[in-house]
């Protein structure tokens, strides 16, 4: 993967249990991982009703140099936006030099 196609800067985090220390309570959050480059590119946007309320939901591929640690548990923060990971693809050459990411963003922002 070429250096220069890797143009924009986002955040990858995971989720993380934590108890309140005040109510006791367990609280589901979000902790960085990671500072990456990545390709980011839109695919396509999807509009629907659900409720009578007007949702639309972008599907992105984000492409980042390969890494061990990332599984569609992980979600990614780009320009300000949460886009939740579908999937973890490999590339098809030596399947450890770049990962494709599918990923969504608009619906279920986690």
């Amino acid at each position: 993967m070429q250096a220069g196609k890797l143009r924009h800067r986002i955040r990858l985090q995971k989720p993380v249990r934590s108890q309140s220390p005040v109510t006791g309570a367990i609280v589901n959050s979000w902790a960085d991982v990671a500072t990456l480059w990545a390709n980011v590119t839109d695919v396509s946007v999807r509009e629907f009703v659900a409720a009578q309320a007007g949702q639309s939901e972008l599907t992105t591929r984000i492409t980042i140099r390969y890494r061990s640690d990332v599984s569609a548990k992980h979600r990614i923060i780009f320009r300000g936006k949460i886009y939740n990971i579908h999937g973890v693809l490999a590339d098809d050459k030596s399947g450890s030099e770049y990962l494709t990411l599918p990923c969504s963003q608009g619906v279920n922002d986690g």
